[in-house]
C-alpha cells in the first residue's frame, strides 16, 4: 500500500455523470457535491464524496481548495483536425469547395516536421486552455505530422488519439499517398505510437471520396491486424458529398455501406458528422456499436445541415454520440461553445437538449463514444484524473446571471450550468489538470 503522503486532495464543488441522461432520469445520472473532496493517487481518482464525510478519513492529506468554482471531468472532443488550426474561420464555402480552397493548401505545410511540431504544440495548449483533455485528432497525410503530434502530446502526458490521413484519389498530388504506402506508413505509426504512454492510434481515411476501394480495403486490414486501434473518418456530412459517393461507389447501397464493405464499421469506429444519414444507416451504426461525432459549429458554418440528435439517441437503436469541434471547419476550440451550438441545432429541429445532456456528451458521453468510458469521463474510483476548474461567474455578465457561485439544488445547478453552456467559453476555464497535475492555469492578465 502506498504511503499516505502520496495522496493529494482538492476541495471544491464537483459535477460529473454516472449514467446517460438521455435514457435515465437526470436526477439519477448526475452526481453533484456542492462541497466535495476529490482524492488523487498516482494520477488517478482514489475517492470522491462530500467533504464533511471524507475529511476525517483524509485528515493527513494536504488539500488544495478552489472556492466558488466548479470542477468537472475534462472535456472530450471526438473530432478535430490539428493541421487546420491556422485556417479556422476561412470565409465563404461549403464542404467540398472549402476543402480545395482552404484545407488542402494549408495541410501541405505539414510535411515539414518542425512546422507540424510548432502547430501541434499550439494546438494542444489551445485544447488545454479550453478545458479539453482528450481528443480524437486528424493529422495530415504526412507521417511527419503524426510523429510531431504524438511527440508533443507525449511531452504533456495527454490521453490523445490520432492518425495519418489516407488519401489516394480526388486530392492534390502534393497530398496524395497510395493504397500501399498509406498502409505501410500507418502500420509503422501504429507500432510506434499506439499505447505509447497514454497515446492511441486511429486508422484515418479522410472520407470515401478520397480513397479507392483498395485503400479502404487495406484500412480494414489494419483493423484486423491491430483490433484495438480506432477507425476515424467522415460520413454523410454534406448533400453534394453524399451524391458524389454514390457516383464513385455504385455497387454500395449508401455512404455507410462503402465503409461497411471494407470492414470499417465496428465498435471502435468513430464517424464525424452523420448529418445526412438515413434511418437504416443509423440502425446499422447502432448494431455495430459504432459512434458519431456531432459537430454543430462546423455543420452550421459550412451549411451542411442539422444533425438528428433525437435519432442518434433514440431508445430503439441508440448510437454512441459525442461532441466534436471539427476545427478548422468548426469555429471554436471551446466545447462549451460547441454544446451551445448543439442546443441551437436541437431547437431548430424542435427538439430539446438539456444542459445536463449537453455536458454529458462533452464528458462521459464522449469518453464512451471513444471506447474510453472505463478510463476517463467521470470521477469513478480508478479513472485517470483529467479534470477542469470552471468559473460560472467568469465574465461580468455571467456574474450578474449567476449571483451565487455554487448551486445547492439540482434545479439551481441545471439553471447555472445552462448559463455556462450558453455564455461560457475559454474564459470560464480557470485551470486544467492532467493525471492530477496542473497543466494550465488562466492568467489574471491575458497575454495577447
Amino acid at each position: 500500500m502506498l504511503p499516505e503522503r502520496s495522496l493529494t486532495a482538492i476541495r471544491c464543488a464537483f459535477l460529473d455523470f454516472v449514467d446517460d441522461p438521455f435514457y435515465v432520469a437526470e436526477s439519477e445520472s448526475v452526481r453533484y457535491f456542492a462541497d466535495g473532496l476529490l482524492v488523487l493517487e498516482e494520477g488517478k481518482v482514489k475517492a470522491l464524496g462530500d467533504y464533511q464525510q471524507l475529511k476525517d478519513q483524509y485528515s493527513e492529506v494536504a488539500i488544495v481548495a478552489h472556492p466558488d468554482r466548479l470542477i468537472m471531468p475534462g472535456f472530450v472532443d471526438t473530432h478535430i483536425h490539428f493541421p487546420q488550426t491556422e485556417m479556422i474561420a476561412a470565409y465563404g464555402e461549403q464542404l467540398l469547395e472549402w476543402l480545395n480552397q482552404y484545407a488542402f493548401p494549408t495541410e501541405r505545410k505539414f510535411k515539414d516536421k518542425a512546422y507540424a511540431q510548432k502547430i501541434a504544440a499550439f494546438f494542444l495548449e489551445e485544447l488545454l486552455r479550453n478545458g479539453t483533455t482528450t481528443a480524437l485528432v486528424f493529422a495530415a497525410v504526412y507521417p511527419e505530422s503524426v510523429d510531431a503530434f504524438f511527440e508533443e502530446a507525449s511531452r504533456r502526458n495527454l490521453r490523445m488519439i490520432a492518425g495519418k490521413v489516407m488519401m489516394d484519389r480526388n486530392a492534390p498530388d502534393f497530398l496524395s499517398d497510395t493504397a500501399e504506402t498509406s498502409y505501410q506508413d500507418s502500420k509503422r505509426l501504429i507500432e510506434k505510437w499506439h499505447k505509447h504512454g497514454r497515446l492511441l492510434y486511429a486508422v484515418t481515411p479522410r472520407f470515401a471520396i478520397t480513397s479507392t476501394d483498395e485503400q479502404l480495403r487495406l484500412a480494414g486490414k489494419l483493423l484486423e491486424e491491430f483490433p484495438d486501434v480506432y477507425l476515424h473518418t467522415h460520413l454523410s456530412e454534406n448533400m453534394d458529398e453524399v451524391a458524389w459517393v454514390k457516383e464513385l461507389f455504385p455497387r454500395c447501397t449508401g455512404y455507410l455501406d462503402v465503409y461497411d464493405q471494407a470492414g470499417l464499421v465496428g465498435d471502435r469506429s468513430v464517424f464525424a458528422h452523420g448529418v445526412q444519414l438515413t434511418d437504416q444507416e443509423f440502425q446499422r451504426l447502432s448494431e455495430a456499436n459504432a459512434a458519431i461525432a456531432f459537430c454543430p459549429t462546423s455543420n452550421l458554418f459550412l451549411g451542411s445541415g442539422l444533425f438528428r440528435i433525437e435519432q442518434a439517441k433514440c431508445v430503439e437503436h441508440p448510437v454512441k454520440l459525442g461532441l466534436g469541434t471539427d476545427v478548422g471547419g468548426g469555429t471554436s476550440f471551446s466545447m462549451l461553445k460547441t454544446a451551445h451550438e448543439a442546443y441551437k441545432v436541437a431547437q431548430l429541429r424542435r427538439q430539446t437538449l438539456s444542459p445536463f445532456k449537453a455536458l454529458f456528451l462533452a464528458t462521459l458521453g464522449g469518453a464512451r463514444a471513444l471506447s474510453l468510458g472505463d478510463t476517463i469521463g467521470n470521477f469513478d474510483v480508478g479513472k485517470e484524473a483529467d479534470f477542469i476548474v470552471l468559473d460560472v461567474r467568469s465574465t461580468p455578465l455571467m456574474a450578474v446571471r449567476n449571483p451565487v457561485a455554487n448551486a445547492i439544488s439540482l434545479a439551481d445547478l441545471a439553471d447555472q450550468v445552462f448559463s455556462l453552456v450558453i455564455m461560457g467559453d475559454d474564459r470560464a476555464i480557470c485551470a486544467t489538470y492532467i493525471a492530477g497535475e496542473l497543466a494550465y492555469e488562466k492568467s489574471s492578465s491575458p497575454d495577447f
